[in-house]
């Protein structure tokens, strides 16, 4: 039996790529997951999959760039699992790609929202929950953009940035809590996100060929193994799954 059997995660962005990877790996661990996203349909079909495959889930149709959803969305895992073991932060933008003169600032703004706001929305909400039951892990969903400049990317580098430095500031405050707070820089991930960087031509992530990029279910796995206490040397910063030390340790194959 899992680890993890029983405990409730919540998982953002899950109707597709790495959330709905995520979900149903949790799932097949006896996990009850809440799949939110802006999508009720998409989600709602997952759940329905997820259940009629012996798995318990839950979904609930949540933007996370506002804070009422996400407020409402830590609610509803409560009152229908009543707990919050695991929020796995994943909902996030990178289209439009364009270079900072040729963007637009609402576009701008919005992948803002999303990928910075609706971190910190999913922080504020699961960390009081998570006080109360004196244990809980989050995990965000970073990037090697954290740490780099790229050509078109300047909305998706600043906000993962951003991101990252969250997660630090999450622990620092709430480590004593019992609360885990990790990110997780996967590297380039075969989902529809890399479709839109592809189609940009600008730099050169746009250039990889796609066996370069891993599946969501890797991701996935790597979710599983962060929630453990042999990632505990990893809290409140990012760990890698671009380098054959961090694939090992979660038992995947090496980069080369």
């Amino acid at each position: 039996m899992s680890f993890l059997a029983g405990k409730t995660a919540v998982i953002t962005g899950a109707s597709r790529g790495i959330g709905e990877a995520t979900a149903r790996h949790l799932a097949s661990l006896d996990v009850k997951v809440v799949l939110a996203a802006r999508s009720h349909n998409t989600i709602n079909t997952i759940a329905q999959d997820i259940k009629a495959h012996g798995g318990t889930a839950s979904a609930f149709v949540c933007d996370v760039s506002n804070p009422t959803p996400v407020a409402t969305l830590i609610q509803h895992a409560q009152d229908t699992f009543a707990s919050v073991d695991l929020l796995v932060n994943n909902a996030g933008l990178i289209d439009p790609i364009a270079r900072i003169a040729d963007s637009d600032p609402d576009d701008w703004g919005n992948i803002v929202d999303v990928n910075v706001k609706g971190v910190y929305h999913g922080l504020r909400y699961a960390i009081p929950v998570m006080q109360a039951q004196g244990a809980g892990t989050i995990i965000n969903i970073s990037s090697g953009a954290a740490n780099a400049a790229l050509e078109g990317w300047s909305h998706y580098c600043a906000s993962k940035a951003a991101v990252l430095r969250l997660t630090g500031v999450a622990q620092k405050e709430y480590g004593a809590d019992g609360i885990r707070v990790v990110g997780l820089s996967p590297g380039t991930v075969a989902t529809d996100m890399q479709v839109a960087i592809k189609a940009s031509g600008i730099n050169p992530v746009s250039k990889l060929d796609p066996s370069a990029h891993i599946s969501p279910e890797w991701v996935a796995r790597t979710i599983e193994w962060l929630c453990k206490p042999a990632a505990d040397s990893f809290l409140g910063t990012d760990f890698s799954l671009k380098t054959d030390e961090g694939r090992a340790a979660v038992g995947l194959p090496p980069v080369s």
